[in-house]
Formats: C-alpha cells, sequence, structure tokens
C-alpha cells in the first residue's frame, strides 16, 4: 500500500526513510513493504542460493542478490524498487547502493496484501526498465509466470509441480514444489 503521500516523493526521501522502513518508489508514490511469510523466505534464500550455485559452477560473473536490494531501475534516481532476487551481469550497474539500471533477471514472489504490484505495476515497470527475465511466482496459485522479454513479451505458466527454466541462464531450473515441500 502507498505511503501517506505529500505532493511526489523523490530518491532522497527514499533514501532518508527510518531505519528497518521498506519502501519502494513508484511514480512518485513510497509504497511500504509488508513482511514476507515463511513460505515467500524459503522461496527466495533457495532460489538465491541454487542461482548463485549454477553461476559460480558454469563459471559466470553475474551477481544474486535477495532483497532487500535497491534497485534504481532506471539509473535516474526516479523508481527504486526492491525485487526479492535480483541478478546483475554487469558489474558496471553496481555501486554501494545497489544496482543503477535494469538487472538481467528478475523474481517476485507475490504478496497477497498487493498482488496487482508484481502482476501488472512491475510487469511493466521490468519490462519497460529492459530487465531480460522476470519470474512472478505465486504461492496462493502455486505457480509462475515466467516472462522473457526480447523483442516481445513472451511468457509461460508454470504449476509448481513442474521445474522451471531460465532463458538467461541455460541449464538453470528451480523446482518450486521441492522447495516448499512439507509446508
Amino acid at each position: 500500500m502507498p505511503l501517506p503521500r505529500n505532493d511526489s516523493y523523490t530518491s532522497e526521501d527514499y533514501w532518508n526513510l527510518p531505519d528497518g522502513v521498506r519502501s519502494e518508489l513508484i511514480d512518485g508514490e513510497l509504497w511500504d513493504l509488508a513482511s514476507p511469510s515463511r513460505a515467500h523466505q524459503r522461496i527466495v534464500s533457495a532460489l538465491t542460493t541454487r542461482l548463485t550455485n549454477h553461476i559460480d559452477a558454469h563459471h559466470g560473473t553475474c551477481e544474486v542478490y535477495p532483497a532487500p536490494f535497491a534497485v534504481n531501475l532506471f539509473a535516474d534516481d526516479t523508481t527504486f524498487v526492491e525485487p526479492d532476487v535480483s541478478v546483475v551481469c554487469d558489474r558496471d550497474k553496481l555501486s554501494d547502493r545497489g544496482c543503477e539500471g535494469a538487472p538481467d533477471f528478475v523474481a517476485e514472489v507475490v504478496s497477497p496484501s498487493n498482488p496487482g504490484m508484481d502482476y501488472v505495476s512491475k510487469l511493466n515497470l521490468y519490462r519497460e526498465a529492459g530487465v531480460r527475465e522476470y519470474w512472478i511466482c505465486d504461492p496462493q496459485q502455486r505457480r509462475v509466470l515466467a516472462y522473457v522479454f526480447d523483442s516481445e513479451a513472451i511468457v509461460q505458466t508454470y504449476a509448481f509441480t513442474t521445474p522451471v527454466p531460465s532463458a538467461v541462464f541455460p541449464g538453470f531450473e528451480f523446482d518450486f514444489g521441492q522447495v516448499l515441500a512439507g509446508m
């Protein structure tokens, strides 16, 4: 949900939030981030670990970051998001503040309190910014929408019972069902 509105929030407002307050800056609004569920954290932790292991095993130079990790999405101090998992392959985009520009891969775990943010708002932002691959992981629906943005947006839908392959990282698959087994 958006935080109380002033005329328009700026990157200065974003960077001056009190410690422990997590928000995203989109279209001049600060959006409060809800505390994640156990399933959410389990997915983020496992996806971060397995992507890192895959990249390392293939001697890749990309870096994997779980939230909280600030992404200055258009590198112009107008839109700051904190994707649940970001993979950045262009190290020139990395700064002490986070990522200055679009990551190559982003995964968001849908929050029941605001699913439209991941399914609509961030989908459009990530595509416009140049993210190459975007996964929308929905524990409530037990499915993943995997978008590949190149000349057109291609989307595949996967049930949690089917491993999800990555287009950006050949040979990488993630089994959501296995990660959430027993939950």
